[in-house]
């Protein structure tokens, strides 16, 4: 691409100088006059250079292009996905990784397509999608028409999570999303603000006369595109676009990211797009000869039809199709492909129907999946065992904690699953132990019913708009390393049913109810004892209907099964949780009636090139007066792990509320201050800013039926704390260290009788991202 840019530049210099060529585009509405190509070229201010001109047409007339002009859309998409690794050598065939492989795997190194180098073919997949969409409201479903898989056919999610890497384009908005992170887009009204344009020729794209107008950023440290645009001479509209990231993206594992867009023109009113093309150069570590994937998607966009009268049940109609439905032959694919196989990508569906009977490859993959799922599969049994990552931990009452686990598993859209665990602590020499059994009736509205008991000690305080599921675990009763006393959990037996539907995309309704039994795990060292009628009491019943909505407009779902595995690569979809509880006195002795009410809502935003931000937002009310193991006790984290959506200077139980609010924004900069100091910005750093709020009440009620060797205490005046963090420490590519450096604002004499107050903490913590 660089040598052909370079060509047309070198074109147009030529002009300049030889011919002095000079051109004028006249419109009803506007006038654009003595418009000159250039080359490269600085302009004391914005208005002088001849491109705002153009550009300032295209911001007017953005919202009339594409599919906005009609009341409903349809489309067909092929999109084809492959990935290969480049610049393989000898050496690197004769690795002893390869052996027993070597001989099917390097037959396909193919040096066609990259300068010469000899390239690896890797992975492949192919599908097909029909859109449907309406705009007045909003709306759009996608349906599934035709996938092809190649390697890792059994494991969808791997499959599902390469495809969510990418997404479709639109040019017309501010901000282009990568990876989660936010480039302005060369068309975004701040672009004059980022980027140097300069008008370079006129070209014809898709029979239309434009502009070629050449995109450089102003600061070349900068996380920012550079590129060409193609803009229409009669409608400004856009009709191509050439862009890449510059060569200092500070992105972990990525080198390079190029998109080609292109448009078309079906009548005078309507652009629409028709190919999307996006590369991802991915590598292990920043040296110039390292070897790298090339992962390339590209997506072409046919048989446009408009305002065919699509209806609001159509759009809402949920589609879950089966395996065999979307599995198509050979003679399918080459009928409806709209772009043809180069020979290194026919060579992977080769490769891969060689490796399926190789021992070697076989074990290489269930490695894959153990390290994917945490679960480890017992031959032919349809039992996993796990999960692995749960299988340690640390507190003050059980000591060492050991845990161990099944679930059954014969398939990724199992209907039902049972699962259990069992643990042991080595200081209260206790065991504890936990099963749940869970089926679903039908995919497509999700109808499910489960059950499941659970005996075991748990740190209650770390949650507020808590999850009723017997196998969810809590990270207080189960870390390593932590800032203070881990003393006040509580030993639970619990029992759940529960059932839930899906009557609308990605809007679950649920239903529980729990019967639980809760005491201290250790009364003298915490206990939470109550007066009821007068009378002292150190063990709680507890039984109550839950009822929740649970809203995800937006997510996206690798598998259909009673588990699912959410694609989270480029999520910016909120979650809005409505929850009510209902406490019933008398019934299994259970020992109140109560009401509470809690609202839960959670957003990462893309900020523009200023990076993400993630706030939560919860708020709740008891509207009745209860003990301390039924009330809101506000969030904490006594660890040295980081944790989103707790405090991290706050003790366990130190504020406790009958009515509660709490905000908690967390935004990462992606490395745009410290990118900025020389020295600095080579350690290729980022900064994380935060700020966490909580404000309550308490009734008096409350506070005196307690009897516990804890003060209940609501923050009526609100509690705040704040800091920052170093994020993407490491070496090379190899950045997953975060440490954060946290700050309390106020209650700085708030000392309880098993926990110190304190006024700063460090944290820290390993994350994977880009």
């Amino acid at each position: 691409m660089k040598s052909m840019l370079d060509k047309k530049f070198i074109l147009s210099f030529f002009l300049i100088f030889v011919t002095g060529l000079l051109f004028s585009q006249t419109e009803k509405e506007n006038e654009i006059e003595n418009v000159v190509i250039q080359g490269v070229k600085k302009y004391k201010n914005k208005k002088e250079n001849p491109a705002y001109a153009i550009m300032r047409e295209v911001w007017k007339k953005k919202k009339s292009n594409g599919l906005l002009l009609h009341k409903d859309y349809q489309y067909k998409t092929y999109e084809k996905i492959d990935f290969r690794l480049d610049n393989i050598d000898s050496a690197f065939t004769k690795k002893r990784a390869f052996k027993g492989m070597d001989s099917i795997l390097f037959k396909y190194n193919d040096s066609s397509e990259i300068a010469g180098k000899a390239v690896l073919p890797i992975f492949i997949t192919e599908s097909i999608f029909q859109t449907y969409g309406k705009n007045d409201p909003k709306k759009e479903r996608k349906d599934l028409v035709a996938t092809r898989l190649s390697g890792l056919k059994n494991n969808q999610i791997v499959s599902k999570t390469i495809q969510n890497m990418y997404q479709d384009i639109n040019i017309y908005d501010n901000t282009i999303n990568y990876l989660n992170i936010g480039f302005v887009s060369p068309v975004s009204t701040d672009g004059f603000g980022i980027f140097d344009y300069n008008i370079t020729d006129t070209i014809e794209i898709n029979t239309v006369r434009s502009y070629e107008i050449r995109f450089t950023p102003k600061n070349p440290d900068a996380l920012a595109l550079k590129g060409r645009l193609y803009i229409s001479m009669d409608k400004y509209n856009v009709m191509k676009v050439e862009m890449q990231t510059n060569k200092k993206i500070n992105i972990n594992f990525v080198k390079n990211i190029a998109t080609d867009l292109e448009f078309d023109n079906p009548d005078d009113s309507t652009f629409i797009p028709i190919r999307n093309e996006t590369t991802l150069q991915l590598v292990m570590n920043d040296k110039e000869k390292a070897k790298s994937v090339i992962a390339k998607r590209v997506a072409n966009y046919t048989e446009y039809q408009f305002d065919k009268g699509i209806t609001d049940d159509f759009i809402n109609k949920i589609i879950v199709p089966e395996d065999e439905a979307v599995s198509k032959d050979e003679s399918y694919w080459q009928a409806n492909r709209t772009e043809i196989l180069t020979t290194s990508q026919q060579n992977i569906y080769k490769m891969y129907e060689e490796l399926e009977d190789n021992p070697k490859y076989k074990k290489v993959v269930k490695v894959i999946e153990i390290a994917n799922s945490g679960y480890i599969p017992v031959v032919d049994s349809g039992l996993d065992l796990g999960n692995i990552f749960q299988s340690f931990g640390y507190n003050d009452i059980e000591g060492v904690r050991l845990r161990g686990g099944f679930r059954t598993y014969r398939g990724k859209n199992d209907m039902w699953r049972i699962q259990g665990y069992t643990a042991y602590g080595f200081r209260d020499q206790k065991w504890k132990f936990g099963a749940e059994a869970k089926y679903m009736f039908n995919k497509t509205n999700r109808f499910q019913i489960g059950t499941g008991f659970r005996e075991d000690v748990l740190q209650l305080g770390v949650q507020l708009t808590t999850d009723e599921g017997i196998m969810t675990r809590s990270f207080a009763s189960s870390s390593v390393l932590n800032s203070g006393e881990t003393t006040s959990m509580s030993s639970v037996k619990q029992t759940n049913i529960y059932t839930s539907i899906e009557p609308w995309k990605n809007i679950q309704l649920r239903l529980d109810a729990t019967q639980q039994s809760i005491q201290s795990a250790d009364s003298n060292l915490f206990n939470i004892n109550f007066y009821k009628n007068g009378v002292l009491r150190s063990n709680l019943n507890d039984t109550r209907f839950t009822a929740t909505v649970i809203a995800r407009p937006g997510a996206k779902f690798s598998t259909y099964g009673i588990d699912r595995y959410e694609m989270t690569a480029l999520a910016t979809n909120p979650t809005i949780i409505l929850k009510y509880t209902k406490g019933f006195e008398g019934i299994f002795n259970s020992d109140y009636n109560y009401n509470k009410l809690q609202f839960y809502y959670s957003q990462p935003v893309i900020l523009g090139n200023w990076g993400r931000l993630f706030a939560n937002v919860e708020a709740g009310k008891n509207f009745d007066s209860l003990p301390l193991a039924l009330q809101n006790v506000l969030p904490a984290n006594q660890s040295y792990g980081l944790v989103r959506g707790v405090f991290s200077l706050m003790n366990y139980y130190e504020f406790v509320a009958d009515s509660y609010a709490v905000l908690f924004l967390e935004h990462h900069f992606n490395g745009k201050i410290l990118s900025q100091i020389p020295l600095i910005k080579k350690l290729k750093l980022r900064e994380v800013a935060f700020f966490r709020s909580g404000v309550g009440s308490l009734r008096q009620e409350s506070i005196d039926m307690h009897a516990g060797n804890i003060k209940l205490t609501a923050p009526e005046k609100p509690y705040y704390e704040y800091g920052f963090g170093i994020e993407n420490i490491g070496w090379g590519n190899f950045r997953i260290l975060r440490i954060d450096f946290n700050w309390r604002g106020n209650y700085l004499n708030n000392s309880t009788p098993t926990s110190q107050v304190r006024k700063f903490g460090v944290q820290f913590g390993f994350q994977a991202n880009f």
